[in-house]
């Protein structure tokens, strides 16, 4: 019963940190500022979340620690400016391709074998990823496309980085990654800036809450849930993420972003399902 409690409290934790996740567009699409300046003063916020919540533990590292905190940087950075530039379904969607890369490069860099599944898997998440660029698109949207195609990348970057270092500084890669965007960014600071209580409450929100306190969920959630479990729940940040921004903002993505995505995410889902529940049967028989 006790182990029963664990496991739907590390489940309710995956959920919580997915539907803060979701927030981010909205948020990032209704502060005024640039999308540097987002990064500078939200990477702040979290940072401080971080040291407050992991204290002393967060300054242990290794040099995998301060390559994934490159990576890390890369993608918040990427990852908003695509937002600013593009719709957020788009940003989102095409920033979930990390899985993709990561099928791809996993056997290259780790020495595992190609699996076929993994394979049609990644012919199928391309074939939805090539129906955001169909159809009229301006400039910036193209830019932001393209930004988030590379945030995706860099995602996938950190994820195959955390995986081949050790667990006690994970989240020191990432407190380090938050204060390589405040800095980065912190010239970005002295142009012109709204500093209206509306921009400031919804930047610290972003820092505090959909960065710093949605980490520390999940990290919770993670120890207590399986793997299966975790990678699907969290799937409700891209569902949701397009949904609180038509209603907060009247952003509208185009049919072939939704359809693509559709097959991105459902392809994502599948693969994880198949190749993952053996492992999770094999864990629940231990216990």
């Amino acid at each position: 019963m006790k182990h029963l409690q664990n496991h739907q409290k590390g489940i309710l934790a995956v959920f919580a940190a997915g539907l803060m996740w979701s927030t981010g567009g909205i948020f990032i699409k209704l502060i005024t500022w640039n999308a540097l300046q987002i990064c500078c003063v939200r990477s702040f916020w979290a940072a401080l979340v971080f040291l407050i919540i992991f204290k002393k533990d967060i300054f242990y590292a290794n040099l995998f620690t301060f390559i994934n905190a490159v990576f890390y940087a890369l993608l918040l950075i990427l990852f908003v400016s695509a937002t600013k530039l593009t719709t957020s379904a788009n940003a989102i969607f095409l920033q979930y391709t990390a899985s993709i890369y990561v099928l791809i490069l996993e056997p290259l860099i780790l020495r595992t074998k190609y699996e076929k599944a993994n394979i049609i898997t990644i012919i199928v998440c391309f074939a939805g990823m090539s129906l955001f660029f169909i159809g009229k698109l301006s400039a910036g949207g193209m830019w932001g496309n393209t930004l988030a195609l590379l945030s995706g990348l860099a995602l996938a970057a950190m994820l195959l980085g955390m995986r081949m270092n050790k667990k006690e500084y994970q989240f020191s890669s990432i407190f380090y990654g938050n204060i390589i965007i405040g800095l980065f960014c912190l010239s970005s600071m002295f142009t012109k800036l709204d500093l209206s209580v509306p921009n400031l409450l919804m930047v610290s929100y972003l820092g505090i809450f959909q960065i710093g306190i949605a980490y520390a969920f999940f990290s919770y959630g993670l120890i207590r849930v399986y793997a299966i479990e975790a990678s699907l729940i969290a799937m409700i940040e891209p569902v949701l993420n397009p949904v609180w921004v038509f209603i907060g903002y009247g952003e509208k993505p185009s049919f072939m972003a939704i359809v693509g995505g559709i097959i991105i995410i459902a392809a994502l889902a599948v693969r994880a399902f198949v190749y993952e529940s053996p492992a999770m049967k094999a864990e629940k028989s231990e216990t």
